[in-house]
This record gives C-alpha cells, sequence and structure tokens, in this order.
C-alpha cells in the first residue's frame, strides 16, 4: 500500500515538473513582453505595454506577419485541396501502389529541414524560378501536404463509402453527397490537418531561409534578423500575440470539432 502511494506520488511529481518545464519559457516570453525595460529582463521590473506598440508600428515585422499569413494560408487550402483528393483516391483505391505514393507524400516530415530547404534552392534555380514569393509557396505546400494527406487519410478509413451510395439512392446528387455526407465525417481530419498545416508553414524557419530575400522574408527569419541586430523584448511581443492567436484557434476548433475527436485521429 506504501509503495502504490509512493508511486502515485512520483508520477504527479513527474507529471508537474514536465508541465512546469513545459510552459516555463512561455510563461517567461509573455512576462518579458510587459517589461519597460530595453532588454530581456526576468522577472520585469514594472508593466509596460511599449513594447507591443513598437512591434504594431514596425513595418518590417507587419510586412512580414503579412507574408507568412499569405503563405501559411495559401499552401494550407492548396493542401487541404489536393490532400484531400490523394487520400479519396488512395483509399479508394484509384490509382496503384497507393500505400507507396502515401509513405512517399509523407516523406518531407522524415527529411532535415536544411536538406529540403537546399534541394528546394536548387530546384528553383534549375527550372529558373526566380520569384521568392512562388518559391517560398511551392515549398510550403510540399511541407504542409504530409499533414493534411495523413489525417484525412486517417478519418476516411473509418468512413463507409456505400453512404454516399445511400445519399445517391434517395435523391441527391453526387456533389450534393459529398458536401452533406463525405464532409461532415473527415472534418475533425480535415480541420486538424488543416490546423497542423497552416501551423508548419507559419513558423517554419530551415526551409524558408533559402529562399527569401531581402524585400521578402517570413516572420520567423524577420524575428531572428531583428535578435542579431536589435534584440529587445519586441520580439517577445509578438511572440506573445502568436501564443494568443494559437490560443484562440485551438478555441475556435474545440468549439467547431472538439479538440478529443481530433486528438483520436
Amino acid at each position: 500500500m506504501i509503495t502504490a502511494k509512493i508511486a502515485i506520488t512520483l508520477c504527479w511529481v513527474l507529471l508537474i515538473s514536465v508541465l512546469i518545464f513545459l510552459f516555463a519559457p512561455i510563461f517567461i516570453v509573455v512576462a518579458v513582453s510587459f517589461s519597460p525595460s530595453s532588454v530581456f529582463a526576468f522577472p520585469p521590473d514594472g508593466f509596460s505595454l511599449r513594447w507591443y506598440e513598437t512591434a504594431l508600428q514596425a513595418d518590417a515585422l507587419l510586412s512580414s506577419i503579412w507574408l507568412s499569413v499569405q503563405i501559411a494560408s495559401l499552401s494550407t487550402f492548396i493542401s487541404l485541396v489536393i490532400g484531400t483528393l490523394c487520400a479519396i483516391a488512395i483509399t479508394k483505391k484509384y490509382v496503384p501502389g497507393g500505400e507507396a505514393i502515401a509513405t512517399f507524400m509523407a516523406s518531407p516530415l522524415m527529411l532535415p529541414g536544411l536538406v529540403l530547404g537546399i534541394a528546394f534552392l536548387h530546384a528553383s534555380r534549375q527550372l529558373g524560378f526566380y520569384d521568392t514569393y512562388v518559391n517560398l509557396l511551392l515549398a510550403h505546400v510540399v511541407i504542409t501536404m504530409p499533414f493534411v494527406m495523413r489525417t484525412v487519410l486517417a478519418s476516411l478509413a473509418l468512413f463507409d463509402f456505400a453512404l454516399i451510395d445511400a445519399a445517391r439512392t434517395l435523391g441527391s446528387s453526387y456533389s450534393r453527397s459529398l458536401w452533406k455526407v463525405l464532409l461532415p465525417n473527415i472534418m475533425p481530419g480535415f480541420l486538424s490537418g488543416g490546423l497542423f498545416a497552416f501551423i508548419a508553414s507559419f513558423d517554419n524557419y530551415p526551409v524558408s531561409m533559402f529562399l527569401v530575400d531581402v524585400r521578402t522574408k517570413t516572420l520567423p527569419i524577420q524575428l531572428l534578423n531583428q535578435l542579431e541586430t536589435l534584440p529587445d523584448p519586441t520580439v517577445a511581443a509578438i511572440s506573445s500575440m502568436l501564443i494568443v492567436g494559437t490560443v484562440i484557434v485551438l478555441f475556435i476548433c474545440d468549439r467547431l470539432v472538439g479538440l478529443n475527436r481530433m486528438a483520436n485521429l
């Protein structure tokens, strides 16, 4: 009995230690963002919103945020469309070697980001693609596609396609059957894949660093450049806003689908 209590106590201590280890950096970043000091100081010696005002007035940061949002949104949308169609084709066995194709399309997740970045850089030069925006978009589609395809594949594995035929026999058109029957059933995988894809694109650094130029920089590149040239708590303020944005997105997903259903994929 005593041994069981000791084991339970150790488990709780380990759990609390892990939670502190995971959330302490986030807490420190948020606390530093409200510091009046012009250097990173923790604990802060006061309270100020000056770094949030500075962040919202910094044209370079705002343009990099807008670029990252554009690239992440477009790459996620393209990945959702193509990845869902690929998942349906593989599940319905419309193409031979579906399992091999699914494994191959997941390969960007297995390769180091630096390897992918160098590969995209050389490929774009060999093919004559010199537009930074297009190169970033194409690279991020390759990065985000596996997230969508794997989660949608997991949802389709539990879906009975006979339901679509049943809806059609009741007078529904094929497109309406897909909209009313298929989409609601794969919505958890669809949304979770889109969420992971957006985050993977928005936060990507190792691939983007090879494809940006002086005038076109994504937010991670711009933040790291600012840390090297002007290390002030503006970076902490931007990071805090990103944390709040992530919490809001997770809350919306929980209300629309439910985090438990998304996590069970």
